[in-house]
């Protein structure tokens, strides 16, 4: 059986299953299983040695862990006497020595196995009298990795994942990315890099800090020491065969922990790759924290957010420097920035030989978020450290769960001299190839041939039809705050007096604190008060005055009048209640007789980090609002310069083609052809009435 027939015969076990357990339940049952017949299959070879040895040394060593590995030649171990053909001999006693059989594997392996919390769906099938059904259809499919390789395992594995998020209505792009896509992040994260690795003897370091259950850490590892296989040859020849390449992750999700972690404990006889595999969150429990790697790469989850994580990401953001996520923090809802925030601060450092990164986000790190806010801070943090080389544009519909647009990030702090300072877009939108048969979402693939050109356009650094290069101070700006004087006219009419109640300095005259009657005769001198001064208000004069010190005096001799003493806020709310925005008006001035700003015409603008502010300023605001001015309080808060400096990435906007409509012969023609179609389909109907009406 090929990849996908195999995951379909595993799939199938949900048909004895349905009525027993719920569809978002069927990985309970399906994962686990799957994960202990490829184990199984791997230890039959050895199984009897493993036993031999056991027999012979208990007893007399007090660690016999060794010997049995060297005797399972693996870095795990059964020392169970069962195997899933002697469990399905004794029917009768199947759950109580299945439990024997996980018991019996090593505890490194046990410690994998318990993330599944297998043992509660063992009993559920038992009761259900599934359990020997379920057993012998697993018996029934060989996964030995001689028969199924560990790439194929794996996309099996990922399959499934696929197949329960779908059953949960989940977001399978938090553990699954299709290999197609995996592979030519792989191809740009170790882009230029060939030199680096050829040496002989090197030893390489890659981290995924969302590992799922491990595809892009071994494809990445595959690229280097295998080269890459299609349809079962060998479409490009490895980097370096003798490389030592080590592998790193972290996982959250516990399931695909343990499909990550069995399968690498599979790939090797020792075992080194798995024992780096942590479990726990990486936000907010770094489990490889103070450890810099050559190569990242990762597929966060997009748009989840991180409030769970929030406590200990706030603390280590109010760290600075010192922690991963000083530059700032995006908001609450979409924590794919953390991730690359992580990353980086995973870098090794320059004079250790650098690193190279590659993570693929959806569009919202580009722009989201204004001057200021914590997204464009980390906008700002990569590209003034210089460390964006590349942001590649991926076709739509290429995910099982989304269609949405996708950009693969590629960072590095050891950029080759002529990239220095400038950041490649490329647009690879239309890079792909539709697929013989849909998978969800996945409507298209990028072919090895469409994923071999974008690395050459990466490669060849130069402006071609799907490339730009821009200078890293082009997606830079310094938003300014623009004031325009503020006018008013005040008019003493019934209608503006009447809107002085709806200001809080008056109504709070009739409020008192106090309590019974001591509150009564206040409220009651409160409520005197406001009639005093509604009484006063319509002595004024109605005439509109377009001066507010004009005006402040006619204010000012009517209170003296009638024996008002008006407090500032009183005035306040006096002079708020009575004036309405005139354009015609004079400006009205401070203490100091500067201008003040009106609220409801401040503005801003963003004026490009190349150019001088009050040039811009001049140039496009000035000529057409001669009275505006810069707020210069407003200023940056790193280098104290006017406006708050700002970073975003429009990348559409960069690749813009201008379409024209078609013309409007076109047009009218097309519906002149769709009404006598409509036409004729009504004259079938009726029989041929309306043609003859």
């Amino acid at each position: 059986m090929n990849q996908g027939q195999i995951a379909s015969f595993l799939w199938g076990v949900a048909d004895l299953i349905r009525d027993t357990f719920k569809r978002g339940k069927y990985q309970d049952v399906i994962l686990p299983l799957t994960v202990l017949r490829r184990l199984d299959c791997v230890l039959a070879p050895t199984k009897v040695k493993v036993l031999e040895t056991q027999a012979k040394y208990k007893g007399k060593l007090e660690d016999l862990g060794p010997q049995l590995r060297r005797a399972s030649r693996f870095a795990f171990y059964n020392t169970s006497r069962y195997d899933f053909d002697k469990l399905l001999a004794d029917a009768p006693h199947l759950a109580a020595n299945l439990r024997n059989y996980i018991a019996g594997f090593s505890p490194n392996m046990r410690e994998v196995l318990e993330k599944f919390d297998f043992d509660n769906t063992i009993s559920k099938l038992h009761e259900a009298g599934l359990l020997f059904q379920v057993m012998e259809r697993f018996k029934n499919v060989d996964l030995h990795p001689d028969v199924i390789d560990n790439a194929t395992m794996g996309t099996i594995f990922e399959e499934l994942i696929r197949k329960f998020n779908e059953a949960l209505n989940e977001n399978p792009g938090e553990h699954f990315t299709p290999r197609d896509v995996v592979h030519l992040m792989v191809d740009l994260l170790l882009a230029g890099d060939e030199e680096r690795i050829h040496p002989k003897g090197i030893v390489l370091t890659v981290y995924d800090p969302c590992c799922g259950s491990g595809g892009m850490l071994t494809i990445s590892k595959e690229h280097i020491t295998v080269g890459v296989r299609k349809n079962g040859d060998l479409a490009l020849g490895p980097l370096n065969p003798a490389a030592e390449v080590h592998l790193f992750g972290q996982e959250v999700n516990p399931e695909t922990f343990a499909v990550c972690k069995s399968d690498l404990f599979m790939k090797s006889h020792k075992g080194e790759d798995a024992e780096r595999i942590a479990f726990g969150s990486t936000l907010s429990n770094d489990r490889h924290a103070r450890t810099q790697f050559d190569y990242l790469i990762a597929n966060p989850p997009y748009g989840k957010d991180w409030k769970r994580d929030e406590d200990a990401v706030d603390a280590e953001h109010e760290r600075g420097t010192t922690g991963r996520f000083g530059p700032g923090l995006p908001r609450i809802s979409d924590g794919q920035f953390l991730f690359l925030l992580h990353m980086l601060a995973h870098m090794k450092e320059p004079t250790k030989g650098g690193s190279r990164v590659a993570i693929i986000m959806n569009g919202s790190p580009l722009f989201t978020g204004d001057a200021g806010s914590g997204e464009s801070e980390i906008r700002r943090y990569i590209l003034e450290n210089d460390w964006l080389e590349a942001l590649i544009a991926l076709p739509e519909q290429l995910f099982y769960n989304t269609g949405i647009a996708t950009y693969v990030w590629v960072l590095t702090n050891r950029k080759a001299p002529r990239r220095k300072g400038k950041v490649q877009l490329i647009d690879a939108t239309s890079f792909w190839a539709p697929m013989r048969k849909s998978l969800g979402d996945k409507r298209r693939e990028i072919p090895l041939d469409k994923a071999e050109a974008i690395v050459a356009l990466l490669g060849r650094f130069e402006e071609v039809e799907h490339v730009k290069v821009f200078p890293t101070t082009l997606f830079g700006f310094r938003k300014i705050t623009v004031e325009r004087p503020l006018r008013l006219s005040f008019q003493a009419t019934p209608e503006r007096i009447a809107r002085l109640a709806e200001e809080a300095a008056f109504r709070n005259l009739a409020v008192s604190k106090k309590k019974g009657a001591a509150k009564e005769r206040e409220e009651m001198a409160g409520r005197g008060e406001q009639e005093a001064l509604l009484a006063m208000l319509r002595t004024l004069p109605d005439m509109a005055y377009r001066d507010r010190d004009a005006f402040d005096k006619v204010l000012a001799d009517g209170a003296q009048r009638t024996n008002l003493k008006l407090t500032a806020p009183m005035r306040k709310a006096i002079l708020s209640a009575l004036s309405e925005r005139d354009e015609g008006a004079a400006i009205c001035r401070d203490a100091n007789g500067n201008p003040e700003p009106d609220p409801d015409l401040r503005d801003s603008e963003n004026v490009p980090l190349a150019e001088s502010v009050e040039a811009f300023f001049d140039r496009e605001v000035k000529p057409h609002v001669p009275d505006a001015w810069i707020d210069t309080t407003r200023r940056d808060l790193k280098d104290s310069a006017v406006g708050i400096v700002g970073y975003e990435i429009n990348f559409n906007r960069y690749f813009y083609r201008y379409v024209p409509p078609r013309p409007l012969e076109d047009i009218e023609a097309d519906i002149r052809g769709i009404e006598q179609d409509i036409v004729r389909m009504l004259a079938d109907v009726t029989g041929g009435d309306v043609l003859n009406r």
